[in-house]
């Protein structure tokens, strides 16, 4: 005996769907909580290791000399380990500049012996100002080579003293030395350093420049950047990237042996920073470069 039944499909589905909706709707809701909460504790994990990130690039900057230590249990290894590279980078550091500074003593005497002896034969007396200059170069890339950048120079005072005292070399030019520089901005180098790299820039721009230098200076996020522009003749495009090279002189009037611009380049790019060389508004030669910058704690 065969017994059928029948009924319309919405006498079937209405239970079936008024069982689902719900259940879909709780598993949707469930899965929006858990991916929140996922998100959520992916972001307080990792809270620490970005503040660790943070401490790090304020060591490059030197605006710390070390981590903070109060780490969870899990990074806690990676803070002892960086504060020792930073220790170990340090120590390098100094030993590198000790070690310039013995050789600069050891050979400054003997140099200027053999000058003053060489004073009456002018072509070997340019050889051995060439030798006194390659050892400047030389010395200047000792200093930055093991890379620290813990030092915090002012730069606004180091450069007005620059522009003050080459304005004085050249006072009988009459030359104009515009200085534009904000008063809070502080580089991540050594005064020395800055020296050398600034008092380049402004030597050269002054010795070509016709009336005019101007020095301005800007903030750009974590770098300084850094302009010395001159009205002189400037230096064709095609030869800016030999005039940086140690040694390299396109103008062969005036004193100089070539290594201004080739130290500059080096230290700056030891820095971490770049020299650009570009036609001036108005012709001439716009030397622009970049340091890293201490922001203000």
């Amino acid at each position: 005996m065969t017994i059928s039944a029948a009924a319309p499909r919405a006498v079937v589905a209405r239970p079936v769907r008024a069982a689902l909706v719900p259940l879909l709707a709780m598993l949707a809701g469930l899965g929006v909580l858990l991916a929140t909460a996922s998100l959520v504790q992916l972001r307080l994990g990792l809270r620490p290791l970005r503040r660790l990130v943070q401490e790090v690039a304020a060591i490059r900057t030197g605006e710390r000399a070390r981590v903070d230590e109060d780490q969870p249990a899990e990074l806690q290894p990676l803070a002892h380990e960086l504060n020792a590279l930073a220790a170990d980078s340090e120590r390098a550091l100094a030993h590198a500049r000790a070690a310039a500074a013995n050789l600069a003593h050891a050979l400054k005497t003997p140099v200027a012996t053999l000058a003053l002896d060489l004073a009456d034969d002018p072509p070997r007396a340019e050889q051995v100002a060439r030798i006194e200059a390659t050892i400047r170069h030389h010395l200047a890339r000792a200093r930055v080579q093991a890379g620290a950048v813990r030092a915090a120079t002012p730069l606004a005072p180091a450069l007005h003293d620059l522009t003050a005292a080459i304005g004085r070399i050249h006072a009988e030019r009459a030359l104009s030395i515009e200085v534009a520089l904000p008063d809070d901005l502080t580089v991540a180098m050594d005064a020395q350093d800055l020296d050398e790299v600034a008092g380049n820039l402004i030597d050269n721009a002054a010795r070509h420049a016709r009336t005019r230098v101007t020095v301005a200076a800007s903030a750009e996020g974590r770098l300084v950047r850094l302009s010395v522009t001159d009205d002189g003749p400037g230096i064709p495009a095609a030869d800016r990237l030999r005039a940086t090279q140690a040694g390299m002189r396109l103008d062969e009037r005036g004193d100089g042996h070539g290594f201004g611009l080739s130290i500059v380049r080096d230290i700056v790019e030891l820095h971490g920073g770049e020299l650009r060389l570009d036609e001036a508004p108005g012709g001439g030669l716009a030397a622009t470069i970049t340091l890293p910058r201490v922001a203000r704690t």
